[in-house]
């Protein structure tokens, strides 16, 4: 493990002796997927998607107040899509439905370019 060392503030006289050049670096190889332009190295990598029905503003003493029972109005009508977000952008819109008793959201549209070659079913 290397130590790092203290040195005092040069003085602009000191400074004037500085000389600075360009850092050189290794030119990096790329991989064939690199070369394709293929994102298949990104594949397994695992993400969070959320479905995000809407959304509404309350003050702390309104929030403190919910309890089982209440009810949330949010800012969207029923026949508005709900949204999928990934990293906090909205990546398609669709309608909720369910799958073998579970929520689900049947995509209707997406948000966002894909990249080309990426397919959907």
């Amino acid at each position: 493990m290397s130590t790092g060392t203290l040195e005092r503030a040069k003085s602009p006289n000191e400074m004037q002796d500085v000389v600075a050049r360009m850092a050189e670096f290794a030119q990096l190889a790329s991989t064939q997927s690199a070369a394709n332009g293929t994102l298949d190295v990104f594949n397994d990598i695992p993400i969070t998607l959320s479905a995000r029905l809407g959304q509404t503003t309350l003050s702390i003493g309104d929030l403190l107040k919910l309890g089982p029972g209440a009810t949330v109005t949010l800012d969207r009508e029923i026949q508005q899509p709900v949204e999928l977000v990934v990293g906090g952008k909205v990546f398609a819109r669709g309608e909720v439905v369910v799958v073998n008793d579970r929520f689900a959201v049947r995509i209707k549209e997406l948000a966002i370019a894909r990249p080309n070659g990426a397919g959907g079913s």
